[in-house]
């Protein structure tokens, strides 16, 4: 596997302790995400890890649809996409059947630049993101591990431990998207609240050819794991995932060694498998959270901040959608264009989604893994109907699956004032589809995401009434980017919308406005155009006022 080298720092020589707005401590995807956002906005930050290399085995390796849109922004959603494998189909089995009791199609409609997920590798992810940050003039401080952390009300101030030596830097903010063993977390005496459940999944990567489609598979009460369940996940590079529960009083070395992992596979892939052993790990089923993600001067992102039990994928995708958030209210706030308060905004919107993903994650471990025979005799009936009963279906839960949280009681929503349909509220993310501008096909969030990183307008243009005058928005200290569909207009964006793909998504009418946050969340939305209330809503998403706590703002 590549390593990076260490350079020794400048600071090391001189001694100097040296101010960098944000220093991010952990490199990798959320770690890495976030110095490519902040880099994009024209923040000045620094990215340390104590390691040399990108991680070691596939760990996280399912990505979804809005990650996808992220990382698009970000500048390498394509790379990721091209190297991964996508699916949006999967299949549930249950003991001793050949046909699954349960197949479902994620894919509600067409008209969508990304698939509803991709498998890769956790180190090709981090590849990929490491290369677009040297794109960007910045490399991370390899074998650098952050030791100490103090703050005052002004800044933070860390002790960096290398081969060479140690030194001091201060920061405006220091992100901790240092994993779940998170030092900065022990460091600052904060603990995780949640469930730690009693059970445990081996993970086996191995490379073989297979004819598997590309879909997740996932058994009950198999035969070759009885009374137990398991996971096929294909990657990229014939290269397969496999997890098996194994129970909760185990012997881990035992269960690690490859002799026992082999017969293991053998039974579920057949004894005559041809294979490689590429890698092995246990896990144990978490779902637990800090009670706040903001402590002074230092924020905590992904692991660091919540783990959830892997079934639904929401561990890294979720740590990407806390960058999401983040970075461009830091940016801001750093900037002078937002008050500190805005900040607090974080804590309340990320905490809010990281509850919603611990409950999702803490509802599929109980039904994956029931720990009374009532509950597994429940689980077993829901499984031996869902194959003729679609009200079983809905119940089978093997995981939910990923999706971006929709901030509905956020602080930074104008509510509605009118009548709207669609799911496409305030607090939700925007939808994407197909447009031409400039002549040009397009996606709308790959177009937004690569124009502009400010707040966004999206204007459909009635045909019968004067031309707005967008002349207020496209000034000040907080500029609005605008897009029409329909007409040109002198200073916006002309799209034009072939399929109806932003119609029907934005149950638009002519005048319907729209205005989205740099995260492209759905700050309000009207059916009518009005520069005042346009500037009352930013004011709103920029100013939430005093500090809330994240019961009352999420």
């Amino acid at each position: 596997m590549k390593t990076y080298p260490f350079v020794a720092p400048p600071e090391l020589v001189t001694g100097e302790v040296k101010h960098i707005p944000v220093i991010i401590a952990g490199a990798g995807p959320v770690g890495l995400s976030m110095a490519i956002d902040l880099r994009l906005r024209g923040v000045d930050c620094l990215l340390l890890d104590d390691d040399d290399r990108v991680s070691h085995g596939s760990r996280a390796i399912c990505y979804a649809k809005r990650t996808l849109e992220i990382w698009d922004r970000l500048g390498c959603g394509d790379r990721m996409v091209e190297k991964g494998v996508r699916w949006d189909t999967g299949r549930i089995f249950f003991g001793d059947g050949k046909e699954p009791v349960y197949s479902f199609d994620l894919r509600d409609e067409d008209g969508h630049k990304y698939p509803s997920f991709i498998n890769l590798q956790q180190y090709y992810a981090e590849e990929f993101l490491l290369d677009r940050l040297a794109e960007l003039g910045q490399t991370p401080r390899w074998k650098s591990k952050v030791t100490a952390v103090t703050q005052t009300a002004e800044r933070a101030e860390i002790t960096v431990d290398t081969p060479d030596g140690s030194y001091r830097l201060t920061s405006d903010y220091v992100i901790a998207a240092d994993g779940a063993r998170s030092p900065v977390r022990h460091m600052l005496g904060l603990e995780f609240e949640g469930r730690i459940f009693e059970d445990h999944f081996l993970i086996a990567d191995i490379k073989m050819k297979g004819d598997f489609p590309a879909e997740r598979w996932f058994w009950f009460d198999p035969p070759f794991n009885r009374g137990q369940s398991a996971l096929l996940h294909r990657q990229p590079d014939d290269v397969w995932r496999l997890d098996f529960q194994l129970g909760w009083d185990i012997d881990r070395e035992a269960e690690l060694d490859p002799l026992r992992i082999d017969t293991r596979i053998r039974a579920m892939m057949g004894a005559d498998v041809d294979y490689k052993l590429e890698w092995s790990s246990i896990y144990t089923f978490q779902c637990r959270r800090l009670d706040r993600f903001v402590h002074g001067r230092v924020i905590f992102a992904g692991d660091s901040a919540h783990l959830v039990s892997p079934f639904g994928a929401r561990g890294a995708n979720s740590g990407v959608q806390d960058v999401d958030n983040l970075g461009w209210k830091l940016a801001l706030i750093l900037n002078g264009r937002a008050p500190v308060q805005l900040l607090e905004s974080y804590n309340s919107e990320r905490v809010y989604a990281a509850r919603e993903n611990l409950l999702n994650s803490t509802r599929a471990t109980d039904f994956i893994t029931p720990k009374s025979d009532i509950s597994r005799l429940f689980r077993n009936a829901v499984l031996e109907l869902a194959a003729s009963c679609p009200f079983a279906q809905r119940m089978v839960n093997s995981g939910r699956l990923s999706v971006p949280a929709h901030l509905r009681e956020s602080a930074l929503n104008s509510p509605d004032k009118e009548d709207f349909s669609g799911v496409l509220q305030p607090g939700s993310v925007a939808a994407d589809g197909h447009v031409i501008a400039a002549g040009q096909d397009q996606w709308f969030l790959s177009l937004i995401g690569q124009e502009t990183r400010d707040f966004v307008l999206l204007h459909f243009a009635d045909p019968d009434a004067p031309a707005p005058d967008i002349s207020p928005l496209l000034e000040g200290n907080n500029p609005i980017a605008v897009y029409m569909v329909g007409p040109d207009l002198t200073g916006a964006r002309r799209l034009a919308d072939p399929e109806g793909h932003l119609a029907r998504r934005y149950d638009a009418r002519p005048g319907t406005t729209y205005l989205l946050r740099p995260d492209h969340h759905v700050s309000a939305r009207w059916r009518s155009f009005d520069a005042t209330l346009v500037r009352a809503a930013q004011d709103r998403a920029l100013n939430p006022g005093t500090a809330q706590n994240s019961e009352e703002a999420a």
